[in-house]
């Protein structure tokens, strides 16, 4: 195998990700398939190198500063409240602040080992393969395809659910404290709102709500339209650094007007 190609950044004893068709490839598929069904995410630590963790972390450090920094409120749907609803209804309850820094794509340089990474057709293949989404593409957006998440002391993320089916990402560095991953596995369905389940959790119901560790290296395959998930508060003079790589079933995928305004600042 060539050594300069961009596998050399996963651990492929762990992840044998090469050939898909391969008995231990199909095998690691159905178990990340497995995962998505039961939880609505699928966790793979350390399937970053250590190496490679720490240079994308030190890569992504020095680019810290150059993103657009964005402080939001909005209901859990990522919207405004809507009138009309039952008092405490999920839809008519703006949700608190959401603080992070979003490094857009064209800021990342080509010479970026995540980069490199997220533009290898190896890792897209396998990431189509494990979320049982294929053909899978990159999107096309310029600002959006591959963003680098970055938060500091008081940033944080509140309650809510995304507008894409599914996100990909690398944890590359924790913070010094807080900055824990919540989600509510697959706390709503396409056919079912449950509505009353999302106001429980709102209301401060902990007993459907799980913590994903932020261990830097480990690839997350997550379901965050149907399930509801949180960045607690920031704490301590560290970054939190987290990549994501965008990715879509469709070719040409670009972000809406409003969306780039909003995270990129243009």
């Amino acid at each position: 195998m060539d050594d300069r190609t961009p596998s050399r950044f996963v651990d492929l004893d762990r992840y044998p990700i090469l050939d898909l068709a391969a008995p231990a490839a199909r095998t690691l598929v159905e178990a990340c398939r497995a995962q998505l069904a039961a939880s609505g995410a699928a966790e793979l630590p350390g399937f970053v190198t250590p190496e490679a963790t720490e240079r994308m972390g030190k890569e992504s450090d020095a680019l810290v500063g150059t993103g657009h920094f964005a402080e939001t409120r909005a209901t859990v749907y990522l919207g405004l409240p809507e009138q009309g609803v039952p008092e405490g209804h999920p839809r008519g309850r703006l949700g608190g602040r959401s603080a992070v820094e979003a490094i857009a794509y064209d800021l990342v340089p080509a010479s970026h080992a995540l980069r490199q990474l997220y533009e290898w057709d190896g890792l897209l293949r396998f990431i189509g393969a494990a979320l049982g989404r294929e053909p899978l593409y990159r999107y096309a957006d310029p600002c959006g395809a591959l963003n680098v998440a970055a938060m500091k002391a008081g940033d944080e993320l509140h309650w809510h659910f995304d507008q894409t089916d599914f996100v990909v990402s690398i944890a590359l560095r924790d913070a010094e404290a807080g900055g824990d991953f919540e989600y509510t596995p697959l706390i709503r369905s396409r056919d079912d709102e449950r509505y009353e389940a999302v106001q429980r959790v709102l209301d401060g119901d902990r007993s459907q709500v799980r913590t994903i560790p932020m261990t830097p290296g480990t690839l997350l395959l997550f379901e965050g339209r149907n399930s509801m998930h949180r960045v607690t508060p920031i704490e301590g003079g560290v970054a939190r650094l987290v990549a994501l790589l965008a990715y879509d079933t469709r070719p040409d995928t670009q972000s809406t007007e409003l969306l780039r305004r909003v995270r990129y600042g243009r």
